[in-house]
C-alpha cells in the first residue's frame, strides 16, 4: 500500500520575537478519519518554531548554526477537517546555546488545536 502526502504552508509574519505561518487543510494532510494528521500538525508547530530560532537568517543546507530541536512537547486538544491552520511560535526564553519556543497551533475562530514546546541549539 502506497500512501503519500503534501504538506504546505506559508509564512506570514517574522518578526525577532514572533513566526506565524498558515497552513491550508488539504487531502494530503489528513488522516483516515478526515481531521489533520497529528503529524502533519507537529511538523507544521516545528518548523515555525525552527524558523522563529533562526532569526534573521536563511536556512542552508549544512549551514552552522542552525537551531536543531533537542526535544518537542506537545498536547494534542482539538482538530478540525477544513479550513486553514495558523502556527504562532514565540520565545519562551531566547537563549545563545538554548532556545525554548512555545508554538500554538490555532483553528477556525482560533481554537487552540495544539500547544508545542520545542528545545533549540545551533548546530555545530
Amino acid at each position: 500500500m502506497k500512501v503519500q502526502g503534501t504538506i504546505e504552508f506559508t509564512i506570514i509574519e517574522r518578526s525577532d520575537d514572533e513566526v506565524v505561518a498558515e497552513m491550508p487543510v488539504t487531502d494530503g494532510i489528513r488522516n483516515p478519519f478526515g481531521t489533520v494528521h497529528a503529524g502533519a500538525m507537529l511538523w507544521f508547530a516545528d518548523v515555525a518554531a525552527t524558523m522563529l530560532a533562526l532569526g534573521k537568517d536563511q536556512a542552508t543546507e549544512g549551514m552552522k548554526g542552525f537551531p536543531l530541536a533537542i526535544n518537542l512537547n506537545a498536547n494534542l486538544v482539538g482538530n478540525q477537517r477544513e479550513g486553514s491552520l495558523r502556527a504562532v511560535a514565540r520565545f519562551v526564553k531566547k537563549g545563545r546555546s538554548v532556545s525554548v519556543v512555545r508554538t500554538q497551533v490555532l483553528g477556525t475562530a482560533s481554537k487552540v488545536l495544539a500547544d508545542v514546546t520545542t528545545s533549540h541549539v545551533p548546530s555545530q
